[in-house]
Formats: structure tokens, sequence, C-alpha cells
């Protein structure tokens, strides 16, 4: 059975930084291109961080420079660095599959709350 679970979320204040881990399980998780996605209240979600097999990586304008994404293939974990945290940053982050593949089923994600 494949799972994600993502962890590492919390409450910050502006400026501030967090750390968020996804862990999967039940898939061959290095061939995949892997991304963060995130929701905030009212809005849809989007993605705003990806990286292939290879490790090449990918940013949402509204991230870059601040956001970084990793991945451990031998751990079958993938990172976001989030430094220089704002409040539009609040929302809930997830972990999946990002293109050219589908996304499985969505974890519980991790809550990131900026405070200003």
């Amino acid at each position: 059975q494949v799972q994600l679970v993502e962890s590492g979320g919390g409450l910050v204040q502006t400026g501030g930084s967090l750390r968020l881990s996804c862990a999967a399980s039940g898939m061959i998780f290095s061939v995949y291109s892997m991304g963060w996605y995130r929701r905030a209240p009212g809005k849809q979600r989007e993605l705003v961080a990806s990286i292939t097999s290879s490790g090449s990586t990918n940013y949402a304008d509204s991230v870059k420079g601040r956001f970084t994404i990793s991945r451990d293939n031998a751990e079958n974990t993938v990172y976001l660095q989030m430094d220089s945290l704002k409040p539009e940053d609040t929302a809930t982050y997830y972990c999946n599959k990002a293109k050219p593949y589908i996304p499985i089923s969505w974890g519980q994600g991790t809550q990131v709350t900026v405070s200003s």
C-alpha cells in the first residue's frame, strides 16, 4: 500500500524557517519526480516545488529563492527547507508525485502557519 506521511510543520513568525519531511512507502520512490504542494484556506492546491529522480529542481515563482527541495532516495524521503517565511505561505503542505507522473492518494499533510 502506497503511503505518504508529511511532518515538520508548525507555527513560526515571519522570516522564520521550517523543514518539512515526507516519508514514502509502498512505491519505488527513486524513479519518480516528487513535489511539494500546498493548499491555503479557500484556495486550490498548488505545486510549489518539484524534484526529478536525478535531482533537478523547479520552483513556483512565489517561493523561488526561499524554499529548497531535496530528496534522499536511500531513505525514501523528500524534504522542503523553507526560509524567509511569509504569512502568505500559511497553508497545509503535502508531498506527492510530480509531473509527468500522476499524483496518488494524498496524505494528511502538515500545517504551516506563519504569523505576522
